[in-house]
C-alpha cells in the first residue's frame, strides 16, 4: 500500500493538486446554475472520479437534467442525450451495420453507424420507460466499457460515464430496472426538495433572462488520470473488513446479520457493493484533502451504494420500511473499528 510520502514520491503530488482543484471549481461552476443539492453533487463527482455510473431517483422539476447537462458543459468531454421510450429499441443507442455501395468499385461495403453510447458522458433520461430488452444493451457498456454489435467489438472511449434519471413517483408504462443493471449502478443518489430560501432562489433566477457562462476546467484526459490516481489511495484492513461487515450485514442468508435484515429482506447487496463503498471512499478522502480511508467515509456513502442492492419483502413493505430505513439501521447496529 501507498501512504502519503509515496503518493506524493511517485510524482502524483500535481494530479492530486489538480483533482481537488478540479472538484472545487466544478462545483462553483455548477452553482452558477444549480442550487444546493451538496451531497447530490459531491456523489456524482465521486462516481465520474472512480470511473463508477450513478442513478438519479427524483421526482420532475428537480433539475436531475439540468444537473447532467451542466456538468458536461464543464468537462471537456463528449456528451450525448438518450430519451428512454417505450419503442426504443437496442440499435438505436449502440448504433446499427449498414450496406454501402463503394462509387469507385461498385462493391457494397458494411459500415458500422455508432450510436449515441459512443461519447464520454452519457444521460439516460427516464431509463425506466425503454423496455428490458434495451435496458440489457446498456449491461456491456457499463461493465467493460465496450460494445458488440454484428459479431464485432467496438471499445469506447475514456472516461464512460453514464448518468440515469428515473422518476420514482409516476409507475405507469415503466419497466423496473432489473437486478442485474440496477447492480451496474455505483450509487443511486435521491435528489429531494429543496428548502424554502433555495427554492426562492431557484424561482428567482429561473424567470430572470440569466444564462451562465460555464468554463471548462477539466479534460477527460484528466479524469482518466484521477481514476488511476484514486486507486492508490491506502485502506486500513479494519476500515476494509468494516465495509465488508456492513454489506454482508444487509444480507439475509447470513448468519450473523440482525433480525430485522432476516424479517424485512429478501435479498442483500453483493460483491460489488463492497467495491464500491471502498472506491468511493478512497475518492472521498481524497477529494476533502485525506491520503486515507476513514470509517466516515464508509458510512456517508452507504446510502447511495446500498439503497438499491437491498430489496425488501412483503412484511417491510406491509410495514411500510424503505431501503433506506434497513441501511440507516445497519450503520447502527454494525460495530464500527475500535481506535
Amino acid at each position: 500500500m501507498l501512504d502519503e510520502g509515496q503518493i506524493n514520491a511517485n510524482g502524483n503530488e500535481a494530479i492530486i493538486d489538480k483533482l481537488q482543484v478540479g472538484r472545487e471549481t466544478i462545483t462553483r461552476e455548477l452553482r452558477k446554475l444549480i442550487v444546493g443539492q451538496d451531497e447530490v453533487i459531491e456523489q456524482v463527482l465521486i462516481a465520474m472520479f472512480t470511473g463508477g455510473h450513478c442513478l438519479l431517483t427524483g421526482v420532475p422539476g428537480l433539475a436531475k437534467t439540468l444537473l447532467i447537462r451542466s456538468l458536461a458543459q464543464i468537462l471537456e468531454v463528449e456528451f450525448n442525450r438518450i430519451q428512454f421510450t417505450p419503442d426504443l429499441m437496442p440499435a438505436d443507442i449502440t448504433g446499427i451495420e449498414v450496406i454501402e455501395e463503394d462509387r469507385t468499385t461498385g462493391k457494397r461495403v458494411r459500415q458500422f453507424l455508432q450510436g449515441p453510447l459512443f461519447a464520454n458522458v452519457i444521460l439516460a433520461d427516464e431509463i425506466n420507460r425503454t423496455p428490458p430488452k434495451t435496458q440489457a444493451a446498456l449491461l456491456e457498456a457499463m461493465q467493460e466499457h465496450r460494445i458488440t454489435t454484428g459479431g464485432k467489438t467496438y471499445q469506447l472511449e475514456e472516461p464512460f460515464f453514464v448518468l440515469a434519471t428515473q422518476n420514482p413517483i409516476e409507475l405507469e408504462g415503466t419497466y423496473p430496472l432489473p437486478e442485474a443493471q440496477l447492480d451496474r449502478f455505483m450509487f443511486n443518489i435521491v435528489m429531494d426538495y429543496l428548502p424554502e430560501d433555495q427554492e426562492v432562489k431557484v424561482v428567482t433566477s429561473t424567470t430572470s433572462n440569466y444564462i451562465p457562462n460555464f468554463t471548462r476546467v477539466v479534460t477527460g484526459k484528466d479524469v482518466v488520470e484521477f481514476q488511476r490516481l484514486i486507486r492508490n489511495v491506502p485502506v486500513a484492513e479494519e476500515v476494509a473488513r468494516y465495509a465488508v461487515r456492513l454489506v454482508s450485514a444487509s444480507r439475509p442468508t447470513n448468519a450473523n446479520s440482525p433480525d430485522f435484515v432476516k424479517n424485512w429482506v429478501s435479498w442483500g447487496a453483493g460483491l460489488r457493493a463492497s467495491q464500491n463503498l471502498i472506491l468511493g471512499s478512497k475518492a472521498r478522502a481524497l477529494m476533502l484533502g485525506r491520503y486515507n480511508v476513514s470509517i466516515k467515509d464508509i458510512q456517508a456513502l452507504a446510502l447511495p451504494v446500498l439503497r438499491h442492492r437491498v430489496l425488501t419483502n412483503f412484511f417491510a413493505e406491509s410495514e411500510k420500511v424503505k431501503p433506506d430505513d434497513i441501511v440507516l439501521r445497519l450503520l447502527e447496529t454494525v460495530s464500527t473499528p475500535k481506535a
